[in-house]
């Protein structure tokens, strides 16, 4: 579970089928006190997201940088090679439900959105294996 901003908008990327994905880096801080110097330090973590499908849609239309939202999920490392055949690793977080905290686009135009769930959303839809993914 994280509460966090998102640090760009959500990218999206669309699959044959009508099967979609959904990217944003989310930032989490962490604030304490440092005892030494009695100064308050506040420690960003960033975390790469992922939301899949009709969650994604979702996000897509109603997040932009800077929003505040909770997210539940799973973590996952992957791995894939370039076109160069250089080996990359990542680590992202795999989204199950989420739910909005402020939207900016609703502050923007006063007219509020209600807090969203995704509806029994299951982040591996055998529908996509992880593996035809190009990125």
């Amino acid at each position: 579970m994280l509460i966090g901003h998102l640090g760009e908008d959500v990218k999206m990327h669309y699959f044959e089928g009508g099967n979609c994905i959904g990217r944003f880096p989310l930032a989490t801080n962490e604030t304490y006190i440092n005892k030494s110097t009695n100064e308050k330090i506040t420690s960003t973590e960033w975390h790469n997201l992922v939301v899949r499908n009709k969650a994604a849609e979702i996000c897509e239309k109603y997040l932009s940088k800077g929003d505040k939202i909770f997210v539940e999920g799973r973590i996952k490392s992957r791995q894939w090679q370039t076109e160069e055949g250089v080996t990359k690793y990542t680590t992202e977080i795999q989204v199950t439900e989420f739910t909005f905290l402020t939207v900016k686009k609703e502050i923007e135009s006063n007219r509020g959105i209600p807090e969203s769930k995704s509806p029994n959303y299951d982040s591996h839809d055998s529908s996509m294996p992880e593996n035809d993914m190009p990125f």
